[in-house]
Parts: structure tokens; C-alpha cells; sequence
């Protein structure tokens, strides 16, 4: 059941759902994805960003690829905002069967070319590729890269995947990395994503999905995401339950410890599928 981006999300684009790809950043957590994602039989994406590959290793990649293939469900591996054409090709080496390079922060003919350059070497070897156009906010300290948002722009949205190969495109229409804080209030701006996915037939990806309004993510999806980021809403809960316990200072042993923050991450999860649309899609593939 493991495949790679673009076999993964032309399904849930010809059927109108979008594929959680939810990032984990130890054992446990992924290991709980994958139980969540059998339960609602929903496709899943295992996302990694280059900072959380730098503290599980290389190496997990081998347990990682072992569950997906005893998986129920179908299963991508994908390389979150690959920075440079060098981590790229260390994820293509680990075993991941999805990258993206994230040259959104680049002057526009720069994002082409290293895009360009990613496309090439991964799709010589059967990997798709994730590419971005547009930039997303960054809420807090803890969350990946971003900055102010600059909208994507529909017409040079074409002209990227044209000179580029992409086989998905992160676009920005407001979101951010992190949680939102209560003064500020998320907002998608959908009429620009209507634009774009009248202009491409490819599948879009929500960045930054994290605390923005269920109703602006469920109209996403209809309007066209097929793949949507979920990383700070399940680390939070992970680790909200995590603190809960340990405040019993005689907690020790992870089985006791690690249990129910993976059951409260679950929830949180099992709820994103649902939105997503992605529950019991699995049966399409």
C-alpha cells in the first residue's frame, strides 16, 4: 500500500477529498496515524519535515516503510519543505516516495529552477514532487518557516507547473504555520483558490491548515484541496495529555506515559479525516 504522492492524491482529485498529511515526529506518534488512519480506512500521507528527520534519523525510515507496507490503507511517505536540492536527495535516498522543495521564499525564476532540478532527479527514480508558489505566515516561535503572506498568483501558478513538472502545488490563500493565537482571526481566501483550480488540473495543498475554521477547510476541500498539512494540531494534543500525566512525578515507563497522548492525538486526527472528507476513500484505491 505504499505509493507515491502523485498516485496517492490523483485519486482523492477525481473523487473530491483531500489527504491528510500528517506530520510525526516519533514512534509513537506515527504509529498512532497509521492505527487512526486503518480505523477510518482513509488514505494517509506521513509526513517529515527536514527538522523532525534531523531528530528521529534516517534510520526510523526502515520502520516506517515496514508498517506502511503491512498497512490497510494506502500510504505516502513524504519529505516536508525540503529546503535544498541536498536534503532532497538524502529523503529520496532514505526511502521516502514523496518530496517537496520549497523554494517559495526565492525570487520566482530561482524557485523554478530548483524545482526544476528536484522533478528531474526524483521523478528518474518513480518519486513525484511537491512544489510551492506563494508564501504562508509563521504564528510562533515553534512553527516551520513562513513569513508574510503573499497570495498566489493564479496566471504564474500555470507558468510554475508548466516550466516546472510539479505534480502538486502548495498554494497560499491565508494560512499560516502554528496555532493562531485569540486575537487573530484565520481566513482562507477561497475565491482565490477557485481561480487557481480552474486555471490547473492538478492537486492543491493547504500548508498551515492548523486552527483555521472547520467551515473554511471543509469549502477547501470542495473547492479543489486534495492534500492538506496537520502538524501543530496534533502535536499539541500529543503533548497537552503528555504533560497531564507526568504531572504524576512517579510516571516513568512510556507505556503508561506515551498511550494516552497517541489516544488524545487520535481524536484530533480522526476529526481531520472527517473533514477532509477522506474517511473510507480507501476502498477507491
Amino acid at each position: 500500500m505504499l505509493l507515491n504522492g502523485k498516485d496517492l492524491l490523483a485519486v482523492a482529485n477525481d473523487n473530491d477529498f483531500a489527504v491528510p498529511a500528517f506530520n510525526v515526529s516519533d514512534y509513537a506518534m506515527m504509529n498512532g496515524i497509521f492505527e487512526i488512519s486503518e480505523e477510518k480506512n482513509s488514505p494517509v500521507i506521513i509526513a517529515i519535515h527536514p527538522d523532525e528527520l534531523s531528530h528521529i534519523g534516517t534510520d526510523m525510515l526502515h520502520s516506517i516503510i515496514a508498517r506502511a507496507h503491512r498497512s490497510t490503507v494506502p500510504v505516502t511517505i513524504h519529505l516536508d519543505h525540503g529546503a535544498s536540492y541536498e536534503q532532497v536527495l538524502t529523503a529520496i535516498q532514505a526511502g521516502f516516495t514523496s518530496v517537496m522543495i520549497d523554494g517559495s521564499m526565492l525570487p520566482f525564476d530561482e524557485n523554478v529552477a530548483i524545482t526544476k532540478r528536484v522533478v528531474e532527479t526524483a521523478h528518474a527514480v518513480g518519486l513525484s514532487v511537491e512544489g510551492e508558489l506563494g508564501t504562508i505566515g509563521k504564528l510562533d516561535e515553534q512553527a516551520e518557516a513562513g513569513g508574510e503572506i503573499i497570495y498566489t498568483v493564479p496566471e504564474e501558478a500555470v507558468q510554475f507547473v508548466k516550466e516546472t513538472g510539479v505534480d502538486s502545488l502548495a498554494i497560499a490563500i491565508g494560512t499560516s504555520h502554528g496555532l493562531y493565537p485569540s486575537t487573530l482571526k484565520p481566513e482562507l481566501r477561497l475565491d482565490l483558490l477557485e481561480k487557481i483550480k480552474d486555471l490547473l488540473p492538478i492537486p492543491l495543498v493547504l500548508h498551515g491548515g492548523s486552527n483555521n475554521p472547520d467551515d473554511e477547510i471543509g469549502q477547501a476541500v470542495k473547492l479543489g484541496v486534495n492534500k492538506i498539512n496537520i502538524s501543530s494540531d496534533i502535536k499539541a494534543a500529543y503533548h497537552r495529555k503528555m504533560r497531564e500525566v507526568l504531572l504524576d512525578a512517579g510516571e516513568r515507563e512510556p507505556n503508561s506515559i506515551q498511550p494516552p497522548s497517541v489516544a488524545a492525538m487520535k481524536v484530533v486526527a480522526a476529526q481531520k479525516i472527517d473533514l477532509f472528507n477522506a474517511a473510507g476513500k480507501a476502498s477507491l484505491y
